[in-house]
């Protein structure tokens, strides 16, 4: 009997990569997963950022204990620090979302995010629910749960002060009151539509010895997770490894461990259990109404498995799927559905994808889409059903169709539209909460002809290409606005009522594009001129337009936006691209805007040479003010001559990632002893380089004034650093984003001055956001205040006080 089945993502959870787009499966992981079909136990763990997670744990519940895992990450990370490059904000959310997917791809378990945006640290729970709206990020877990289904919930922290951090604390207390909402008809009954309500057995509480900080007792529930897996070859503790380093953007490269590694819970709700997450719970066949046999006929599966021959197992698997199809309908039977039919396909060796002949195709707009499919069964029979066309696979010879396809919907990440708040991201349907990268619309629908059964699939489409580096690499495919328009420079800086130029650059996705690019402002800002026009030929062209900017007297602060016009259609897009080796191309398209500052600033800085850290906007913005900006290598450190610097400033954690610092400290100290300015921006207090940052004795803390809007007050009125070449007031620290300044110095050295003094509500004053000393004939200067995050963002003030800091000191007249 031919048995049709609905459209699915012909995929096992996780195993999806743009480095091989078809997943197939080993033989072992085959077997793993035939396992799996017997178990029906889930759990769910629960945390704020990407790298809360216990990606050990996570790897020995998904492939030890084989049961339906999934990580859910409050945030995407946006608000932290970024070790491989100068991403920060949206972009670095993009990043990290692509490093967790990466990462769970080592350990198996699924990925999910809430629409809560990572503001930076918080020191308390309230705080960080305020600012998310509480009730709207509950709204999300709620939803997760109703959907995911987990038997056992796991929080990564407690909801008090021994998180560590608000963010830590408040993914506690919302998993918590889930834990109950969940299976409540009357809260959010909106989700009920769609979804049934949930309750969970048990919430743990996966207790942790680290930082100083030992929940740890012999009264929990203690489960050794460091076992051998003899099928996969490896220990837990190497998976988790593997899983780990995908965090490249936060540094968290980790060791391979090895041995038995205990983990130890304790329990929020429900009974605590004394020998594993699942006693008491049923996590098989047996109680599910009307599936008597289904767990012997796993079993048999298991036992007959060859793998020399997994086709052999395709009957059996046939068989199986008839028994599920004559179940009751529920969830967990339409999941056990979907993993059976993936594996017929495996068992089958099916690899199948479908690519397009550019990585960026313009939207509504037709392409050509090529089919590749290979199995290693003979007769297979495909179609192609949107273009109608079939092909029958021979035993290992590759066969190929080709058709065309329009392009539908902006690239865009759901979370980033613009009507974004704060605290939370845009979520136009909560159902896109599933899609932790955002749901394609660019996909090949096919169908699979296998032993009577049709097996209905959907492929992404991809771009790859030959790297001779690399080798073979995919790409997601990006559907672009017809023309962008980036601008060169993000923020211009106004310092009198002279004009600037901006460069536009105008690319093309589609041939024979023509129309003209405007540049928007706002009242008391003149552009010249009013538009260009532009004209291309064919697709992939380039194009640089100048135009000239200037502010009146009365010119306000504010954007700067470009608008694209072709014939009736506006576009307001420019392309960004991110690009590291570890994910997938990223490729979205922001508004094309760039910020105005007209400010007061007196400056006598002209060259400034840059040691770069872990990476950080300022030699840009430092470039927008007409500064020359020289990025220093060792080399140009030990070898140059340094006298024609006015300053050197050293990027965010140089002294935590550049190893050679150490070697050149001698000679910038000699720099300043010679009259130069040297400014250090902020360094985690571990691990560091070397002990002695500046030429007086300090200590880096973990101080931090997370509250923006914090009160200033100045200690040392009459300091330099305040005074010269600018008039610092209380004005020039409004407006500021995200917080005051992290990782604060201390020191009892008498040749410091701390000019400065701020806290958060409720916390004592903090004077390490800023030390000024003078040594020889120069100045040295350690910061935590957060000029990388308001320098990029215009903020007036900060620039004022950068430039002092900057200054040389001055000469008595």
């Amino acid at each position: 009997m031919k048995l049709k089945l609905i459209f699915i993502y012909f995929l096992f959870i996780n195993t999806f990569a743009y480095a091989q787009t078809s997943p197939q499966l080993n033989a072992s992981e085959i077997l793993n997963h035939i396992k799996k079909l017997g178990v029906t136990g889930s759990v769910l763990y629960i945390a704020a950022h990407p790298d809360d997670e216990n990606t050990k744990l996570l790897a020995y519940l998904a492939k030890e204990k084989l049961y339906k895992t999934a990580y859910l990450s409050l945030t995407r990370g946006d608000g932290g620090q970024n070790l491989i490059g100068n991403e920060q904000g949206a972009d670095l959310g993009l990043i990290r979302t692509q490093e967790l997917l990466a990462a769970r791809r080592n350990d198996g378990a699924q990925q999910f995010f809430t629409r809560a945006v990572d503001f930076g640290f918080s020191k308390t729970p309230e705080e960080s629910l305020k600012i998310w709206n509480k009730d709207s990020i509950l709204a999300d877990v709620v939803y997760i749960i109703r959907e995911f289904r987990p038997n056992v919930i796991i929080t990564r922290f407690p909801p008090d002060a021994r998180a560590g951090h608000g963010h830590h604390s408040a993914s506690s207390i919302l998993a918590q009151e889930a834990f109950e909402a969940a299976a409540d008809p009357k809260r959010f009954p909106e989700q009920l539509k769609a979804l049934k309500v949930w309750q969970a057995q048990r919430i743990l509480w996966n207790n942790y010895n680290f930082g100083g900080n030992d929940n740890t007792s012999d009264e929990q529930l203690k489960i050794d997770i460091g076992v051998y897996n003899p099928l996969l070859g490896k220990s837990y503790g190497e998976i988790a490894a593997d899983s780990r380093s995908m965090h490249k953007s936060q540094g968290f490269g980790s060791a391979k461990q090895r041995g038995n590694s205990v983990e130890y819970f304790s329990a929020w709700r429900g009974v605590l259990p004394q020998h594993g997450l699942m006693e008491g719970i049923s996590i098989n066949w047996s109680e599910v109404k009307g599936a008597k046999g289904v767990d012997e006929q796993v079993a048999q599966l298991v036992q007959n498995f060859n793998p020399q021959y997994p086709e052999k197992s395709i009957p059996k698997l046939t068989a199986l799927y008839q028994t599920l199809s004559a179940l009751p309908k529920s969830a967990l039977v339409n999941e056990k559905l979907v993993e059976v039919k993936n594996l017929i396909l495996a068992c089958a060796g099916l690899w199948i994808e479908a690519c397009a002949p550019s990585p960026f195709i313009a939207v509504n707009t037709d392409f050509a889409v090529r089919v590749d499919a290979v199995a290693q069964v003979p007769g297979l029979k495909i179609e192609t059903v949107d273009w109608q066309k079939s092909f029958t696979l021979e035993k290992n010879q590759l066969s190929s169709v080709d058709g065309q396809f329009k392009a539908r919907d902006l690239s865009q990440p759901y979370w980033l539209l613009p009507t974004q708040s704060i605290g939370r991201y845009a979520l136009p349907q909560q159902s896109l909460l599933l899609y932790p990268e955002g749901k394609t619309n660019n996909n090949i629908n096919l169908r699979v002809h296998i032993n009577g059964i049709n097996i209905d699939l959907q492929r992404p489409i991809v771009y790859k290409f030959t790297d001779p580096v690399r080798g073979e690499i995919y790409q997601p495919l990006s559907v672009t606005p017809p023309v962008t328009a980036n601008l060169e420079d993000k923020t211009l800086i106004f310092t009198g009522a002279g004009a600037k130029n901006i460069r536009v650059k105008l690319k093309s996705f589609e041939k024979g594009m023509s129309g003209a690019v405007t540049l928007r402002v706002p009242e008391g800002w003149t552009v010249k001129p009013e538009k260009i026009d532009f004209q291309f030929k064919s697709k992939d062209e380039e194009q640089f337009v100048s135009f000239s900017v200037s502010p009146s007297a009365k010119a306000k602060n504010g954007q700067l936006k470009a608008e694209i016009k072709i014939g009736n259609e506006s576009y307001h897009q420019e392309i960004k691209t991110i690009d590291y080796p570890h994910i997938p191309s990223i490729s979205y398209f922001p508004p094309a805007e760039a910020k105005l500052v007209k400010l007061n600033l007196k400056s006598s800085v002209k060259n400034v040479g840059y040691i770069v850290g872990a990476g950080d906007l300022i030699p840009e913005t430092l470039r927008a003010l007409g500064i020359n900006v020289q990025l220093l290598s060792e080399a140009d450190i030990l070898n140059g001559d340094l006298s024609g610097f006015d300053a050197i400033i050293a990027g965010v954690r140089a002294y935590n990632v550049n190893t050679r610092m150490k070697f050149i400290q001698a000679k910038l100290l000699d720099y300043v002893a010679n009259g130069g300015v040297y400014l250090v921006q902020y360094n985690v207090n571990r691990p560091l380089q070397m002990d002695n940052l500046g030429p007086y004795p300090f200590t880096i803390t973990r101080d931090r004034v997370t509250e923006e809007d914090a009160k200033v007050s100045f200690a040392k009125p009459n300091s330099e650093a305040l005074n010269y070449p600018n008039k610092i007031t209380a004005a020039d620290f409004e407006g500021w984003i995200q917080e005051r300044g992290i990782y604060f110095a201390d020191t009892n050295s008498p040749e410091y001055e701390k000019p400065l003094v701020m806290h958060d509500t409720g916390e004592s004053a903090k004077d390490g956001s800023l030390l000024v000393a003078n040594y020889g004939k120069g100045k040295f200067v350690y910061t935590g205040l957060v000029f990388f995050r308001e320098l990029p963002a215009g903020v007036p003030g900060a620039y004022r006080l950068f430039m002092n800091l900057l200054a040389s000191r001055r000469v008595a007249d």
